[in-house]
């Protein structure tokens, strides 16, 4: 994966967290480690299944982790603005990410109906997510990390700002962005990561700018830089993020799925945009869902 330049094509606001989580991961000095501790204890939120199975092993076992970046206001639950699988194997040194539209018509068996992927997040939260996340990819998701949206900016901030190449002028919400290459703080980067009707490329240009804004991040969390406002990082974390990985095993992940990580595989799920019941859908067929499930699979070391 080239970071020169950097037009780079990753996706989802999420990701971020874990290249930070990453980095936290690998800290030694002790004050700065208890602070960590601390904060990621804030975070942690475990699944209903994580006590009633034993955990993949980290350092040999593939992984799997479902990232998640909720639009999230007050006064209102939310649905998911972006999600991601991303699938680490260590043997082979790769990952796969793959970019979820949230449209995507998906049967959520606890309400024995169709849906609207990130209607399973309105339903039954992060709980109800992973279930029908992992019956349509048919895989096992052994973590998540989810993101509040509107904090986002606030992490962004934190760090520091990015750096983003933009392909065509656009305005939203009050907010220019020029073409070419842009330092964004939290509030633009956002406006960034958001925008999709005046782009042609629609949904799929989303995520690509958003692919771009974690890469982004990835390279900061990379460099260290970030952590000489470590406090201030923690604190934007602690506030938006939740997720059922405890600070050992995002140590364990530091360690032996860092160099995984930096070799990427994006696959986007092939659909076709279709009205019905007067809802709009971005219908995948069976074919193609099997098809990724294989790849998927074979990425976690899974019979086909």
């Amino acid at each position: 994966m080239k970071i020169g330049r950097r037009k780079l094509k990753m996706h989802s606001i999420i990701l971020f967290i874990l290249a930070l989580l990453l980095t936290i991961g690998g800290l030694t000095c002790y004050s700065i480690y208890r602070n960590v501790a601390k904060s990621v204890n804030h975070m942690y939120e475990p699944l209903d299944k994580d006590s009633k199975q034993q955990d993949a092993d980290i350092g040999h076992d593939p992984i799997s982790i479902l990232l998640l970046g909720i639009d999230e206001r007050p006064g209102d639950k939310g649905r998911p603005d972006s999600m991601i699988v991303l699938t680490v194997n260590p043997e082979t040194k790769t990952s796969t990410m793959v970019s979820i539209p949230r449209d995507t018509r998906v049967f959520m068996r606890s309400k024995n109906t169709n849906i609207k992927m990130n209607s399973a997040y309105t339903y039954e939260g992060i709980e109800g997510t992973v279930q029908t996340v992992e019956q349509f990819l048919n895989i096992p998701i052994n973590y998540y990390i989810k993101v509040n949206m509107e904090g986002f900016k606030d992490i962004v901030d934190a760090i520091g700002g990015i750096t983003v190449h933009n392909d065509f002028p656009f305005t939203l919400e009050g907010v220019h962005i020029p073409k070419g290459e842009q330092h964004l703080d939290g509030k633009v980067a956002l406006t960034y990561a958001r925008m999709r009707k005046e782009d042609p490329r629609g949904d799929f240009g989303r995520q690509q700018r958003q692919r771009e804004i974690i890469n982004e991040i990835i390279h900061e969390g990379a460099q260290l830089k970030s952590l000489k406002n470590y406090q201030g990082i923690l604190t934007a974390l602690e506030k938006n993020i939740q997720t059922n990985l405890t600070l050992d095993k995002m140590i364990d992940i530091q360690r032996s799925y860092k160099e995984a990580v930096q070799h990427v595989k994006q696959i986007e799920i092939k659909g076709e945009d279709k009205k019905i019941d007067h809802l709009w859908y971005h219908v995948v067929t069976d074919e193609t869902r099997k098809d990724l499930s294989k790849k998927l699979r074979l990425q976690l070391n899974l019979e086909s």
